[in-house]
């Protein structure tokens, strides 16, 4: 069994990721940057910055990164009121939680955001702690984040278990040494999960609960 459980947060437990890409795509529109819903798609899950340089070009997130950020912060804030975690994901943190695994949040959200997403998430109570995109200075896919985690979770790599819907979870914990089940919601395909190295792949949280017993999570 697990002594701790990372969970990633956008596209795992909260159903957030395509707000994310309208959010961007509103971003880029307003500077005059034509970039096609699918390639930001694609990027979801790097931290900000990174994702600027994947569909922008390294020179150009430079010029305009940092209203871009801004101006996808303000887009997506604009929608708060769409997010919903995924069914049953706080079912699963407060499952975890009762058998005493120690749960800690693991996401690239800035403050204003991940308060939206812990309004919805609603699991505070039985989280043992945060990690957020202001804690560290490297975002996903560099491990930071995780080392960042295991730190606050106060356990070893191999008796910890990220839980993630992108393939930047899977690259990042795999760095810090930490195995990887993964989620389809999303919206990234099973075949990519497995091939970055995740030992998992279930199609949300209600479909891990219902499997937890016999995960890697708890077996």
């Amino acid at each position: 069994m697990a002594t701790a459980v990372l969970f990633d947060v956008d596209g795992t437990l909260v159903d957030s990721n395509y707000l994310h890409v309208h959010a961007w795509h509103r971003a880029f529109a307003e500077l005059g940057r034509a970039v096609d819903s699918w390639r930001v798609h694609r990027a979801i899950g790097k931290g900000s910055g990174k994702l600027l340089s994947t569909v922008l070009g390294e020179d150009d997130a430079g010029r305009v990164g940092d209203e871009a950020k801004e101006l996808h912060s303000r887009f997506y804030l604009e929608t708060a009121d769409l997010l919903r975690p995924f069914d049953r994901a706080p079912d699963l943190v407060r499952a975890l939680a009762a058998r005493g695994v120690r749960v800690v949040l693991a996401t690239s959200a800035g403050p204003d955001e991940l308060k939206a997403l812990r309004k919805v998430l609603d699991v505070d109570d039985v989280v043992t702690a945060i990690v957020s995109g202001a804690d560290v200075d490297a975002t996903k896919p560099d491990p930071e984040p995780v080392y960042a985690a295991l730190e606050r979770a106060g356990t070893a790599p191999e008796e910890t278990v990220f839980v993630g819907d992108a393939v930047w979870d899977v690259h990042a914990a795999a760095k810090a040494g930490v195995r990887t089940v993964a989620v389809r919601s999303g919206g990234v395909s099973e075949a990519e999960l497995t091939e970055a190295g995740a030992v998992a792949v279930y199609d949300d949280a209600a479909a891990l609960l219902e499997g937890l017993e016999e995960s890697v999570l708890l077996g």
